[in-house]
């Protein structure tokens, strides 16, 4: 772990983290993330070259600096945290596992127990166990808390969970280890009373990952069928029957993340397309800097841009004092979800007719797959932007949570409200 905790002056952080990249990081990512940018560092660093890489920088502390060292972390402050980024931010050093440090860490900080947190979060930390989220089903998508994924005490009061059902949109399963689950453990009880967040280990009889084709080619959601999947109690996280309670901060932290932080992948490198500064880099690569139309809806996407930045700042300002996101998450939710379509659509129309046609390189291939490999990165960013204002929520149920709980406006009037679960009529 590197040389850096609590105690250290904020005057000495900077040259630290700077000795630890010139000693840990590959002189060629190096010179290729700070020179050359992110097309030249493609070609040097490849996906499976930086997963082998990673454990160095997870067991350097300054993936989440903030975490305590147990956990994986340094144990600093958000002032000293700021600084790391900083000095990191060049090179490039993306966060791996985002669903695990994201929206299972939340869970675990707001309710786990410690024994969880120690036993679950440095592997996260190292991108030893990767993370996905089984929250959405078929029938239960917006309206997420009607969901019927069943977790039953095994043997009817054993010290374990059995879990049968369906979930789907499920982000990165084929490649997840464990997942984060939201299932029904009380059918008497209302909807949103009777469920249990669990902890479900994907490598196990009674679990079953179909991958589902995008419109980019490919196959980063998956649906996952689940028969007698066996959870330890001791991997509940929360009281029984509470845990639509305990999913609020992994809603909120989700939330968050889909927001973004600084660049048209929303800052988890998944969301699709470029940021502004990229945008206008296109635009005078092609000629059109000049151009009035096209100044000005730069500048207005770049201006945005910076607001959803500082809208972020705000709320991991909150959530770096101990409180949850909250709903005001899902301000930047709505906010991303519309700029980074607008965005990413503004990219293309610079492309004009290079944006329906292109070389597809040497030997592409047939189907899904080459079509995929063969996409401009402008046109993928596109298609992929497309599912921001339905991923972590859609944009009209995050308009209404922000109708209710930040403008305090009434509540959409439900017939079915506090009656059992099992009553409650479903398609």
């Amino acid at each position: 772990m590197i040389g850096i905790d609590a105690t250290t002056p904020l005057d000495e952080v900077e040259p630290v983290v700077e000795a630890w990249i010139e000693a840990e990081v590959p002189a060629a990512w190096r010179s290729a993330a700070v020179s050359a940018g992110p097309a030249a560092l493609r070609e040097v660093r490849s996906p499976a070259d930086y997963r082998a890489w990673y454990p160095t920088f997870g067991a350097s502390g300054l993936v989440v600096p903030t975490w305590e060292p147990a956990y994986g972390g340094l144990g600093v402050g958000r002032e000293v945290a700021r600084v790391i980024d900083t000095v990191l931010a060049p090179y490039r050093l993306h966060r791996l596992n985002p669903l695990g440090l994201n929206n299972a860490a939340a869970a675990l900080f707001s309710h786990g127990t410690e024994e969880q947190r120690r036993r679950f979060l440095p592997p996260m930390v190292r991108d030893e166990e990767r993370w996905c989220q089984l929250f959405s089903e078929p029938g239960a998508g917006s309206d997420l808390a009607s969901l019927a994924c069943r977790a039953v005490r095994e043997g009817g009061d054993g010290d374990g969970w059995l879990v049968t059902g369906q979930k789907v949109w499920t982000t990165w399963a084929a490649e997840a280890d464990f997942a984060i689950l939201l299932a029904r453990t009380d059918p008497t009880a209302p909807k949103h009373r009777g469920i249990t967040y669990l902890l479900l280990d994907l490598h196990q009889p009674g679990v079953e990952v179909r991958s589902l084709r995008q419109i980019t080619g490919e196959t980063e959601f998956n649906e996952v069928w689940l028969d007698g999947a066996q959870v330890p109690d001791s991997q509940r996280v929360g009281e029984v029957g509470e845990g639509w309670r305990v999913s609020a901060s992994t809603l909120s932290s989700e939330r968050q993340m889909v927001s973004g932080g600084g660049s048209g992948s929303g800052g988890t490198g998944r969301l699709g397309g470029v940021g502004a500064d990229r945008a206008i880099e296109i635009a005078r690569q092609l000629g059109r800097r000049d151009d009035p139309v096209v100044r000005q809806a730069l500048v207005t996407l770049w201006s945005e841009e910076r607001i959803r930045t500082w809208t972020n700042q705000r709320v991991r300002s909150r959530a770096a004092a101990g409180h949850a996101p909250g709903p005001a998450a899902s301000i930047g939710k709505v906010h991303q979800a519309g700029l980074n379509q607008r965005l990413q659509a503004a990219v293309v129309d610079l492309l004009g007719a290079d944006a329906l046609a292109w070389e597809a390189g040497p030997a592409p291939g047939r189907g899904a797959d080459a079509y995929g490999q063969s996409l401009r990165p402008e046109v993928r960013g596109l298609l992929r932007s497309r599912a921001n204002s339905i991923e972590g929520g859609t944009t009209e149920v995050n308009k209404n949570i922000l109708g209710e709980r930040v403008l305090g406006l009434p509540r959409e009037p439900d017939p079915w409200h506090g009656r059992p679960w099992n009553e409650v009529p479903r398609s």
